[in-house]
């Protein structure tokens, strides 16, 4: 399989300077705490929880992709702000005091979390994401029992190729995936139909997702959703053994991580690297590497 030059330029483009002037300078305040954020800098400045190491944690946010603002799980208060305000997708003010774990952030989470689950399948057990699911890192603001007695809402699963299982049914609308196929991978094969209780993600008509890129849209995935065909009901993470090391197998020298389990190759998973290959691999260093081994 050949990398396409889109591939290879996507780790080759330059990159912005990291240092900004002193006067780029926002002073604002998390949970009390003095911090200044880059004015100009990012392309979104309130990303208390993230920078401090503080809870803001969301489902659609991804730094590398375009802010969506949809999941609302990155709702905060802030002083003086009448309503909770997505922390991921609001830029900062100065003299700002943003409140990460006030009563009224959690109450906020919590409603989020609450409407989340009321479609989310009760399917744990069986779920590929064990152990890797952003939904169960969330459980904090959920809670042991559902309000919702009506019907949960039923989506047919789609065939998008021979390597990316959908079970749609947990597709929480986070649109990751298609930002991804869009801003990164380059093709816009994924996207959303439908408004409200009918948005669905999928491919428009039935194709596959055609991309080099493809199966790194199991990796974003915050929920079971899209997970790996051939990875299916083999291990989990807890179970495996990860060992970081680089693909030999194309130019880019992509770097990797290699998960075994009693000496038995698992999958291979994208190891961040700025300068090469960011925190993507293509479907070959994926595949290939384990399968031809």
């Amino acid at each position: 399989m050949c990398i396409s030059f889109h591939f290879l330029s996507l780790f080759t483009r330059p990159r912005p300077a990291a240092t900004a002037a002193a006067s780029n300078l926002l002073e604002v305040f998390v949970d009390g705490n003095r911090w200044e954020p880059y004015h100009g800098g990012a392309r979104n400045h309130c990303l208390a929880g993230m920078r401090e190491g503080r809870n803001a944690d969301s489902f659609c946010y991804l730094e590398r992709l375009s802010v969506a603002g949809n999941c609302r799980m990155c709702l905060v208060e802030i002083e003086k702000v009448p309503m909770p305000v997505a922390a991921r997708a609001m830029p900062v003010m100065k003299d700002w005091n943003i409140l990460t774990n006030s009563d009224k952030t959690r109450k906020a989470r919590g409603g989020v979390m609450e409407f989340l689950l009321a479609n989310h399948p009760l399917d744990y057990p069986i779920c590929d994401q064990g152990g890797e699911c952003d939904l169960q890192d969330q459980i904090q603001f959920g809670s042991d029992r559902s309000r919702f007695t009506e019907s949960k809402r039923a989506e047919e699963d789609k065939n998008i190729g021979p390597l990316i299982k959908t079970i749609m049914t947990r597709c929480i609308l986070c649109t990751r995936c298609v930002r991804f196929a869009s801003e990164i991978a380059g093709v816009e094969d994924l996207g959303t139909t439908g408004r409200g209780n009918d948005l669905q993600i999928g491919t428009y008509v039935e194709k596959m997702f055609m991309s080099e890129l493809s199966w790194n849209v199991i990796d974003i995935c915050p929920v079971g959703a899209l997970t790996s065909k051939p990875y299916a009901y083999t291990a989990r993470p807890w179970e495996t053994r990860k060992t970081e090391s680089i693909d030999v197998l194309d130019a880019v020298g992509s770097n990797i991580v290699v998960t075994t389990r009693g000496g038995e190759v698992m999958r291979i998973l994208p190891r961040l690297n700025e300068d090469v290959n960011e925190e993507w691999i293509s479907d070959k260093t994926r595949f290939l590497s384990y399968h031809t081994s």
